[in-house]
């Protein structure tokens, strides 16, 4: 047990117990119905994120603030005790006007009046120096003890102010904060579960012997689901925008606007979207009244340990492929696209600044450019930034000098805001702002609020935006809005908001074509046999596999096969014997595919010359062109596929029966002749190079079919 004395007189008796499995099942049920939060991480980017599970509920106090009224307020009887000492500690800060209520106190912190240096912005009165003075009162070393929750984007007006453009509902508050007394954590780096319970002692009484225990309230789905954006309205935003550019107003802006869903349980909507979409900051919490937030932000707000201030801002997005090779490709768009660079350069710029006006001069630096992450239907580039907090600043300065973030706000950020105001037809609410923890140690983890949904009376509601720059598309980035919303919309509704498990390439490549075939494959000392095997087995057939050398006649006899294949290899046909083996199987009419070398062997066969590429083509793409045969059904009239060769032919070399069926440039990529049932392609269907769209599995597929 570990014991902490607190400035405003509340002692702090702490436990801490191990969780035998680590299953949070049970208190992640109790948000459902209860206040409280759940926090996860599904991501491990070393230096950046690690993965944790985090959750508390029944929490004894709440910290409300709607606009600069700053409500703090007892849920249980344990709030009741907390609540009386922090009812004096905000009246000694001289935040504002303090006024009690029974099981709750208000401070109505005054507009700021006079001239402010921005180097003291942050400390000017504002909701957050109420909250200052909370965490000061009850300041003390502990991990995880402190205030958790949200933080709207309608904050940031009372550090910059700005005019409000349309109303707010009655019902928006600004900030939710629940100060937990029972944490579970589970460490999944550590490979430790553990809860951390806190009682309270103040004015010669405890909570020792009270119940953790607050509302419970069910959650009710919805009826009916209102409408969606009428199509065409963002990318008007998009065009009105482009004109403030053009005039030199702004230089990056981030409007959205939202989407709608029914959501059946909000706690089944975080679980299927960890599943689905996992992310650096994974969330729930029940904020009461009816409120939930769901969401699996991508972007780090404001870190703080000590007196180090990290932040992770995002911007270039890109879908994600269809596999791992279409990732690649559409990863080397992204980090060739200058736009997209543009993007996450301003917004880096801008977050130097922000960390500049709180840090030491000369500590702000950027620990990683364009860094790759992958989400599950996206991929964005990350720029890393780190400074250290000058001796008179603490975590809510930094995260006064960051609201918001210019990845949901854009640049200069003050006009960027007011456009936003100005041109989304309803409030932003949550989204733009942050979810986490202020720790009462005087640390910081916050998530920004995107990919997130506000559930209410049944209904997720999602914004979405896109970054928009003078060379913005307006139809493309009300595409990449729907992009980004539609995975949390699909999973609020029940489903699983992923993109659906890449089918077997054998099912992509029109199913198995060689169930029972017996296939000979002749090693020619290549390194990509054993894979070609394995593409042949996968339709089923049997392959036997043998190293050249073996005498042609009297192996075919014995194994009888249905298909030869010779496979590449390096240097010439002659360097095998390949005349002698070709020879054997054309007496027994069988059917042979050569790959690479087997092919220019095959072409050699037939009285055909081959030629010498002025430089060799090693693990490199080509696109080739299909001029026509049956090797190619199926597929699109141009294939990229990977080659290894410095030999060729062109198509005067082929003679014979063998008819080029596809080429790049003057080099010719397959040979058919369909009467003998011979075939052979110059690239490797094998590749990863090959694997886009199953293209090499559907080539052995159409291969096995022709020569049946």
């Amino acid at each position: 047990m570990s014991t902490f004395e607190t400035p405003c007189g509340v002692t702090i008796r702490r436990t801490v117990d191990d969780l035998a499995d680590g299953d949070l099942t049970e208190v992640v049920e109790r948000v459902e119905t209860r206040r409280g939060g759940v926090l996860s991480s599904g991501m491990e980017y070393p230096g950046r994120y690690s993965r944790f599970h985090l959750a508390y509920a029944d929490p004894p106090v709440e910290v409300v603030a709607r606009g600069r009224t700053v409500e703090v307020r007892s849920l249980n009887e344990r709030g009741t005790l907390l609540v009386e000492a922090l009812g004096p500690a905000l009246r000694e800060s001289g935040a504002g006007t303090v006024t009690a209520d029974g099981d709750r106190v208000r401070i109505r912190v005054p507009e700021p009046s006079g001239r402010v240096p921005e180097e003291e912005r942050s400390k000017q009165p504002t909701a957050f120096t109420a909250l200052r003075a909370l965490v000061g009162a009850l300041s003390c070393d502990d991990p995880y003890l402190g205030f958790w929750g949200a933080f709207g984007y309608d904050l940031a007006y009372q550090f910059e102010p700005i005019a409000l453009a349309k109303e707010r509902p009655a019902e928006q508050r600004d900030l939710v904060l629940h100060l937990a007394d029972e944490v579970y954590v589970v460490d999944r780096k550590r490979e430790t579960a553990q809860v951390y319970r806190y009682e309270f002692g103040f004015g010669g009484r405890t909570t020792d012997d009270l119940g953790r225990e607050t509302e419970k309230r069910d959650y009710v789905a919805a009826a009916e689901v209102p409408e969606g954006p009428v199509p065409g309205v963002y990318a008007d935003t998009v065009r009105r925008a482009k004109h403030e550019f053009k005039a030199g107003n702004l230089f990056e802006v981030v409007p959205g606007h939202e989407m709608y869903a029914r959501c059946d349980s909000p706690t089944a909507f975080y679980e299927r979207l960890r599943e689905a979409n996992p992310a650096p900051y994974e969330f729930i919490f029940n904020l009461g009244d009816g409120e939930y937030l769901v969401g699996a932000s991508p972007e780090m707000f404001v870190r703080v340990r000590g007196d180090r201030v990290e932040t992770c801002p995002i911007s270039g997005t890109i879908a994600r492929g269809d596999d791992p090779l279409h990732d690649a490709s559409q990863i080397a768009e992204l980090i060739g696209s200058p736009k997209e660079e543009s993007e996450l350069t301003m917004c880096t710029d801008v977050d130097r600044n922000d960390k500049a006006r709180v840090c030491e001069p000369g500590s702000v630096k950027v620990l990683g450019r364009r860094q790759i992450e992958l989400y599950s239907r996206l991929i964005h580039t990350v720029d890393h930034v780190e400074g250290r907090l000058r001796e008179e600043m603490d975590a809510l300065d930094a995260f006064l000098t960051h609201m918001w973030s210019v990845t949901v706000t854009g640049a200069p950020k003050t006009w960027a805001m007011r456009f936003i105001e100005e041109q989304e037809t309803t409030p932003r609410r949550w989204y733009g702002g942050a979810v986490g923890f202020i720790g009462l140690d005087g640390s910081m983890n916050t998530g920004l609020t995107l990919r997130t949904a506000q559930v209410r009376d049944g209904v997720a509601c999602v914004r979405a935006g896109a970054t928009l720059l003078y060379d913005s598309e307006p139809d493309a980035e009300e595409a990449e809005t729907h992009l980004k919303a539609r995975a949390l919309l699909e999973t609020a509704s029940g489903g699983i908001g992923a993109a659906a498990a890449t089918p077997a390439p054998i099912e992509v490549a029109g199913g198995r074509a060689g169930t029972g075939r017996k296939v000979l494959l002749v090693d020619h000392e290549d390194s990509f046999v054993n894979t070609l095997g394995d593409y042949f087995r996968q339709h089923g057939c049997e392959v036997t596999t043998l190293r050249f050398g073996f005498d042609p006649a009297a192996t075919l006899d014995e194994l009888d096969p249905d298909l030869v294949v010779l496979s590449p290899g390096p240097g010439r046909p002659e360097d095998f014997g390949t005349a002698g083996l070709l020879e054997a199987i054309a007496e027994r009419g069988l059917p042979a595919f050569g790959v690479c070398l087997g092919m220019q062997a095959m072409v050699e066969h037939a009285g055909g010359e081959l030629s010498l590429l002025a430089e060799p083509s090693h693990g490199k793409p080509g696109s080739v062109k299909v001029l026509g045969g049956g090797l190619f059904d199926g597929l699109p009239d141009e294939v990229t596929a990977a080659r290894y060769h410095s030999l060729y032919a062109t198509a005067d070399q082929v003679k014979g029966d063998f008819t080029p069926t596809s080429a790049i440039d003057d080099v010719v990529m397959s040979i058919e002749a369909p009467r003998r049932r011979w075939f052979g392609v110059q690239f490797h269907p094998e590749s990863i190079l090959t694997a886009a769209g199953a293209h090499g599995h559907r080539i052995i597929g159409n291969l096995l079919r022709l020569a049946s």
